[in-house]
């Protein structure tokens, strides 16, 4: 039996020798990369940060004291020394989910997966921990140096040093990284820092008998012996001491609150003893841990790009990716029609929230490195920042993950289309995104952007139209425009048959007109990559002799006209949309009909406006009903008045594929 398996509490880590956690964080090493390629997952994150974490639970008692993790992706060493170590199922459907997850276990606090909030509950449990009397419980919250670029984590820092009797420690993970490189005045800051520290160490360096007597002491504290321990903890600490004097605090203590750092992240003995000096000050504290994501792993390391911050399924001997994907993704797309878009037209800026490889803008930035900017994890500030840009004459195009989108919905609202800035917005990932989690399924988007006023809002299905849509969307000057698309391949190319006045296509028609009432039976909209399941419904109800037409109305915001003439001309209408059917496309179509005083009765189909657990997107999407064969089935016990299951022989599978 491994040290790893006999880990069942924060409270064993207590016993063990200095070369046992050696070897136990050598074993969580090697047991992340040999399960994590196994299922993907955060592999780089959490390699950075095993020391850190066996040294917080070592001098914390969670779960008395509290630990917050933000953004949490970096928690599978936490999971692990907590109890959970059945991994084989990490991120899959009734798994162990790839954040923290109250559920799960009672040391975990904080479920989402949104950068820069952690502090703000620091401040929040501290504060109920004051009010409480409980003065012996700490909080400990887990940073990275990129989540620290939000402006929220600025708030609470301002707060949280206001009162110097609260028992807070802030650990700062400053890798010099977020998902790319951590940019701005702060990352900035941290590196003087580091910078400093080295060139005081190189100009008062011990001479290499001191450097000698150090190794001995460590290899004989390893052995055991007390008298090894005793002379390396006073070496070591010697040399603490030499920076604690030498290092200032900078910008956290001119805020007001204790510093202590920078100490290598990935040497336990210095990592406990910083935290214990924190934890013997009895306010708040900022302990400041140099990592490197991806450490001891060579492949994520060697990787300058991302650093295996999320991966797929991997060889874990060389990193490679086992199964690559057999079509283009959506991203990669608009990666390359932004960066056409952008080499016609000067005025288009790209801006990122510290995701420039993940929401496509390299190959922008790499042609036109003066005119993509990454603000950090700022959403807030990029779409703000974003109307300024277009008052002075430019376009910008804000890449990001739908799901954070909710961030900046103030902004938005009040800076962009209250001026009428124009200003595009590319939502990646949106509707059901999978493994992730509640906190990131990108399905909010639809209903959120529903109401604001003079909003484009356009819902690609394939490739082309998301190549042409994205050219209308930066081409409207005086309003904003929003560009949504979900995650992974694209798919096959889904041609129209006929594209109307106002933009909406006609993807399929069958049947005539009932000669009693002119009306088809069935009105099919399928709004961006829901299109390909409306075909789908569409070919099975059409082997029952259902006379239908399929639509897609390209701009789903304002609804175009068509879409409300053509549901006057069928018995039923349905709309389909991977976001949240509580106010989306669906509701807004609805409202149009009434008032255009069209009575045809109108299914909404959608998401439940629930937080959805981590599963595959086939698996959720038949969880919630959102299959041919379900859909297809109420359409034809609607239109009989009786409840008859449809039928779902080999000879009726939908030809389309999702």
């Amino acid at each position: 039996m491994g040290l790893l398996e006999t880990i069942r509490e924060p409270g064993d880590l207590n016993s063990l020798t200095a070369l046992q956690l050696t070897e136990l964080a050598q074993e969580i090493r090697e047991f992340l990369v040999k399960t994590v390629s196994q299922t993907g997952g955060h592999l780089g994150p959490n390699l950075g940060v095993v020391e850190l974490t066996v040294g917080i639970h070592r001098v914390f008692s969670s779960p008395h004291d509290s630990l917050i993790f933000d953004t949490g992706h970096q928690s599978y060493v936490h999971k692990l020394l907590t109890g959970r170590q059945n991994f084989e199922t990490l991120r899959q459907k009734d798994g162990l989910a790839g954040y923290p997850e109250r559920a799960e276990s009672e040391h975990d606090i904080v479920e989402s997966s949104h950068a820069s909030s952690s502090l703000s509950w620091a401040d929040g449990v501290s504060r109920a921990r004051q009010l409480e009397g409980e003065t012996d419980r700490y909080t400990v919250a887990v940073i990275g140096d990129g989540a620290l670029t939000g402006g929220m984590a600025w708030e609470a820092i301002n707060n949280i040093a206001a009162d110097k009797n609260r028992k807070v420690v802030i650990v700062v993970n400053d890798n010099g990284r977020s998902y790319a490189p951590t940019v701005g005045g702060f990352a900035n800051q941290l590196a003087a820092l580091q910078h400093e520290l080295q060139n005081k160490l190189d100009k008062v360096r011990l001479d290499s008998r001191y450097e000698r007597t150090l190794t001995t002491a460590r290899e004989k504290l390893q052995q055991g012996g007390p008298l090894g321990r005793m002379v390396y903890q006073g070496l070591h600490g010697m040399k603490a001491g030499i920076k604690d004097v030498m290092v200032p605090g900078g910008i956290f203590e001119d805020l007001g609150m204790k510093y202590v750092g920078p100490i290598d992240g990935h040497d336990l003995e210095a990592v406990e003893s910083a935290l214990e000096s924190a934890k013997n000050f009895g306010g708040p504290v900022i302990v400041h841990a140099i990592t490197e994501k991806g450490h001891g792993y060579a492949p994520a390391v060697s990787d300058k790009d991302d650093m295996f911050h999320a991966v797929g399924v991997i060889d874990p001997e060389t990193g490679e990716a086992l199964a690559k994907p057999s079509d283009k993704s959506w991203t990669s797309v608009f990666a390359q029609e932004i960066k056409e878009i952008a080499d016609e037209r000067k005025d288009i800026v790209g801006i990122t929230g510290a995701m420039l490889i993940p929401v496509g803008l390299k190959p922008m930035a790499a042609a036109h490195p003066d005119r993509v900017i990454d603000v950090g994890i700022a959403e807030q500030h990029a779409i703000a920042m974003s109307a300024g840009l277009a008052y002075g004459g430019q376009h910008p195009v804000i890449a990001l993950y739908a799901t954070f989108l909710n961030r900046g919905f103030d902004q938005l609202l009040m800076d962009v289309a209250l001026h009428k800035a124009g200003v595009t917005i590319v939502l990646d990932r949106s509707g059901v995104t999978g493994p992730d989690g509640a906190s990131h399924h990108g399905m909010w988007d639809l209903a959120l952007l529903q109401f604001i006023p003079g909003l484009h809002l356009a819902a690609p299905r394939d490739a082309v139209t998301l190549r042409e849509e994205l050219r209308e969307a930066v081409a409207i000057e005086d309003a904003p425009s929003v560009v949504r698309y979900p995650k992974g391949s694209v798919g096959a190319d889904i041609p129209a048959l006929e594209r109307l006045a106002d933009g909406t296509d006609i993807l399929a028609r069958t049947g005539e007109p009932h000669t009693e009432t002119g009306q088809r039976d069935v009105l099919l909209i399928g709004v961006g990559a829901f299109a390909r399941l409306a075909l789908q419904v569409a070919e099975l109800l059409e082997d029952r002799g259902v006379t239908l037409t399929v639509i897609d109305p390209r701009w789903v915001m304002p609804v175009p006209s068509s879409v409300v003439d053509l549901a006057g001309q069928h018995r039923i209408v349905v709309s389909m949309e991977d976001g949240v059917r509580a106010g989306g496309v669906g509701s807004r179509i609805r409202q149009e009909m009434r008032a255009a005083g069209i009575d045809t009765a109108l299914n909404e189909l959608g998401l439940p406006a629930e937080f959805i657990k981590h599963a595959e997107r086939h698996e959720i999407l038949e969880e919630v009903g959102l299959t041919p064969q379900k859909i297809s089935s109420d359409i034809l016990a609607q239109l009989s008045g009786t409840m008859v299951p449809f039928a779902r022989g080999e000879g009726e599978k939908p030809k389309h594929t999702l």
